[in-house]
């Protein structure tokens, strides 16, 4: 069982239109509305690559309901946490270039017993569980270091984590030596505090994160592919070109194929290059929409594995 984690889910609308432009009109071809959050999509990942796993998120107010009817019937178990404030909702707009926009609220406030009620959820559900990824925002009222509580949580219970997430709660989950980081390249730019631009920025990014505490760190670059760092072992995974149809997601399906990858027994690197072509063929699905196995198997052929450090 691969559990999942998400403080901070949404309501996803979704629009469709023909461009984006400033100053000038644009028009809209389709709208529709998604369950939204890193590790709601995780999971929808998962489930399409036919793996057991299992959502814990927060529900509460007319978003939140309107959250659960969107989300039921996805094909994976979901617990939910009720919380006294309203589900939050996003905007994100796409032409048909891929260009996108995204426009998220903060979410809302979480009080200390709605906190210790995911901590209880999170720690029943540990027992036979392979991996736990912990994925998101931290909406407000919850404290930066709560990640890395439920990661020695994790640890002291056998399981492996990831975390996918920004800011104090990703540097504060470092300190508590998660298995893995899925950093985005503004992520990995706002920990360091610096640009990076070029392929050895990259390089010598991903190892500066993973002397910060992690066992694996997969800096995830869009288009370029991603960067893996482990122990002793330094890979970058190219994909092939594709026309994007809509980015929006991606990341949260390279996070989950590597996580599905690396619990199947498959090496590293493997692990890496399985979670490029996840993240690739999904950006080619129109919509926030995630590839199952058979689609990221067909991309999976076409990434180009380079070994630069053993």
């Amino acid at each position: 069982m691969i559990l999942t984690l998400t403080l901070n889910p949404a309501v996803d609308q979704n629009v469709q239109a023909d461009r984006l432009v400033f100053e000038d009109r644009a028009y809209i071809l389709s709208t529709n509305e998604t369950p939204g959050g890193r590790g709601i999509n995780a999971s929808m990942v998962l489930a399409a690559f036919g793996a057991p796993t299992k959502a814990i998120t927060a529900i509460g107010g007319k978003n939140g309901k309107r959250f659960a009817e969107l989300l039921h019937g996805e094909g994976f178990p979901v617990e939910y946490v009720k919380i006294r404030n309203n589900v939050r909702g996003n905007l994100t707009i796409v032409d048909k270039q891929g260009l996108a926009v995204k426009l998220n609220e903060r979410g809302p406030h979480l009080h200390a017993t709605e906190l210790a009620k995911f901590e209880k959820a999170v720690a029943e559900n540990l027992p036979g569980a392979a991996w736990l990824m912990i994925c998101g925002s931290l909406p407000p009222g919850v404290p930066p270091d709560f990640y890395a509580r439920i990661i020695r949580e994790a640890k002291q219970q056998g399981v492996a984590t990831l975390l996918d997430t920004d800011g104090d709660a990703l540097l504060h989950g470092l300190e508590a030596g998660p298995t893995a980081v899925a950093p985005n390249q503004a992520e990995a730019e706002r920990l360091l505090n610096r640009a990076l631009i070029t392929r050895q920025h990259f390089q010598d990014a991903a190892r500066r994160i993973r002397a910060m505490g992690a066992d694996y760190v997969v800096l995830s670059l869009g288009s370029r592919g991603a960067v893996g760092a482990a122990e002793n072992q330094l890979v970058e995974a190219v994909p092939p070109l594709v026309d994007a149809v809509c980015p929006i997601g991606a990341g949260d399906a390279l996070a989950a194929a590597f996580v599905w990858a690396t619990a199947s027994g498959k090496p590293f690197a493997d692990a890496v290059r399985w979670g490029v072509a996840a993240g690739t063929a999904s950006a080619t699905l129109p919509g926030i929409s995630f590839a199952n196995l058979a689609q990221s198997g067909q991309i999976y052929t076409r990434v180009e594995l380079r070994v630069l450090s053993v």
